[in-house]
């Protein structure tokens, strides 16, 4: 047998380029595992949940009060409600209130039944502003509020004021993010793991519920008026909370 013409058919141009791919199959089929196991290795993270929360005190009373007229006529009690409201408004306006606004107006009829028969005895009108105030100065301004005209308080709430909420916004993300890390490093150490880098950050921000308002308060304004004494305002505090969440590659 000519074992040169054998060994030139065997790797003729054809045989060649099988032989070649056969080869390439082999390396592909080999390297490929690896390639996906440090792919893998590669995309490993671990995702922890940083939180904290600041407590801080509340400063600004938000109020809502309001005058109440009861009389004969429609057009009565509505001019009379007006007044009270102007007089009650000049005086908050001249305190320097903040956020004054008008938050309701209403004029409605008053019925009386007598053998179940539906009668109208008179009108009553309401007007109700609120505003805020530092809370030292509240309980004198509910005072001069009542003596003024103001017959009604509808309800006080305490707040934090807007600088102090966004210095401890800033704070209770910078506590979020450094507990998340802590977190991450317990959970490396305990593994045997270690941190490369951090891939993704994501801030969920930092919210500041306010307090619920105290319950509603109903100004005995015929007494009110008459005491020397300010009516104690005593506010509270409020929380601002923040939560990061880090995505850490190892």
């Amino acid at each position: 047998m000519n074992t040169n013409a054998v060994f030139g058919s065997l790797f003729n141009t054809r045989n060649w380029w099988k032989f070649l791919s056969l080869v390439l199959l082999v390396y592909v089929s080999c390297t490929q595992p690896a390639l996906a196991q440090e792919k893998e290795r590669m995309l490993r993270t671990l995702t922890v949940n940083g939180r904290a929360m600041e407590t801080i005190p509340t400063t600004v009373s938000q109020v809502s009060l309001g005058v109440e007229v009861q009389g004969k006529t429609a057009q009565e009690v509505q001019q009379e409600a007006a007044r009270r409201s102007s007089a009650v408004v000049a005086l908050l306006k001249s305190r320097n209130v903040e956020k004054l606004q008008t938050t309701g107006i209403t004029l409605n009829p008053v019925y009386s039944y007598d053998n179940k028969v539906q009668r109208i005895t008179g009108y009553a009108a309401s007007n109700v502003v609120s505003f805020r105030i530092p809370t030292d100065r509240a309980g004198t301004l509910l005072d001069e509020a009542v003596k003024a005209g103001a017959t009604q308080i509808s309800g006080i709430s305490f707040v934090a004021s807007d600088e102090a909420i966004a210095l401890a916004r800033q704070q209770a993300l910078k506590e979020a993010t450094l507990d998340a890390q802590q977190q991450a490093q317990a959970v490396f150490s305990a593994l045997g793991f270690h941190p490369l880098e951090v891939v993704n950050i994501q801030v969920d921000g930092a919210s500041s519920p306010p307090p619920p308002p105290r319950p509603v308060l109903r100004a005995e304004y015929g007494k009110m008026a008459a005491q020397d004494a300010s009516t104690p305002i005593v506010g509270a505090q409020q929380q601002v909370e923040a939560t990061v969440t880090l995505q850490i590659s190892y």
